[in-house]
This record gives structure tokens, C-alpha cells and sequence, in this order.
């Protein structure tokens, strides 16, 4: 599947690992039900085996502008090149055992399904526009706009517990290859 068009990373502020993910390790999610792009709840806390669930602050539209002052947000670009890499990666990352991928942001579920079907993703996008889950786990978020959105990061998670954080990500088209590093590297 083509790429979409990157952006010149080097040209953007890089985001800086401030502590805000370190109590991530080892936490079991609560039971939260999150409304998803296909249509299903789902319950993070709930599912066996390994999951995958990239957040991300928000996916754009074209045509449309992003927020004033935007690109000099550290890490607030790149949110479709990141639900790109993974949709490209979907099927290595099965193949290394990924029971399920999901994509998360604070946007509702209707925008969500317009850049999942444009996108062509092969996975559901959750939906914590009521900033449940994000309360609950303490994500790191930060505020622009008048929205409260989730900064860059990845979870890996075994039976609703997490394993394992990539945080912070950057760049975030790299995000999906990293996690496949990561799969690689607990198989030797």
C-alpha cells in the first residue's frame, strides 16, 4: 500500500521523555469499555493474549488546517504516517504475535472512522473522548485548543497488564517498525 507524503522530521521539535509514562510498567488497566471504529466496545482490561494500542494526539483531515501552532507542539505531528506504518506492519506484527492492534485518541468515534476508513486501516480505532481511560492510567496528555489530547506512545500489553511502553515516539512513522524490533528481540 503507498505512503502517504512524510513530513520533514528534522524540521520539527522533537519531544523529550518527561517521566510522565514510568508508572506505566506493570499496571493492570481497569475495566473501561471504549467505543471503536468498527462499530464494537471494547474492554482493554479484558483481552488475552498481546495487544497493541498506539495513542496518538489526533489524526487531521486533509483539506482541513491543523490548530494554530501545531507543528511546534513536540510530537504533535504524525499522526497519519503513524496509523500508516502500522496499517503497512499489521500483518509482521500478527505474524510476531500481536493478538490485536488498536489505535487510540481523545476524538469521538465518528471523526475516527472517517481517517480509519480513508486510511484503509485493518484495525479499530478507540475512542477515549470522555478521557476515562486516560484518567485512569494517567496517560500523558497535554492541552491546546481548547482539547486535552494524548501525547505519543505505545503500549504493549499481555492479558490487560503493560508490558511495555514506547514513549516518547519519535518519529512516529518509525513507531510500528519499532515495535517489531521489540518482538524480534524477546524471540532470541
Amino acid at each position: 500500500m503507498s505512503s502517504i507524503a512524510t513530513p520533514d522530521w528534522s524540521n520539527l521539535p522533537v519531544p523529550e521523555d518527561d517521566g510522565a509514562a514510568r508508572h506505566l510498567p506493570g499496571l493492570r488497566l481497569p475495566p473501561i469499555a471504549l467505543p471503536a471504529t468498527d462499530g464494537s466496545t471494547v474492554d482493554l482490561s479484558a483481552l488475552a493474549g498481546l495487544t497493541v494500542l498506539y495513542a496518538y494526539p489526533r489524526t487531521g483531515r486533509p483539506g482541513e488546517p491543523n490548530p494554530a501552532g501545531w507543528e511546534a507542539i513536540p510530537g504533535a505531528r504524525g499522526c497519519t504516517p503513524q496509523s500508516c506504518a502500522f496499517r503497512d506492519q499489521f500483518a509482521e506484527l500478527q505474524r510476531l504475535g500481536v493478538d490485536r492492534l488498536f489505535g487510540l485518541s481523545t476524538q469521538d468515534t465518528a471523526y475516527q472512522r472517517e481517517a480509519a476508513e480513508r486510511l484503509r486501516l485493518p484495525f479499530p480505532i478507540l475512542s477515549d473522548e470522555r478521557l476515562l481511560l486516560t484518567r485512569a492510567l494517567r496517560l500523558p496528555t497535554f492541552s491546546t485548543h481548547s482539547m486535552t489530547l494524548l501525547k505519543r506512545l505505545t503500549l504493549a500489553l499481555r492479558d490487560g497488564i503493560v508490558e511495555h511502553i514506547f514513549y516518547p515516539v519519535f518519529p512516529p512513522d518509525r513507531n510500528a517498525e519499532d515495535v517489531a524490533a521489540w518482538l524480534r528481540a524477546r524471540r532470541t
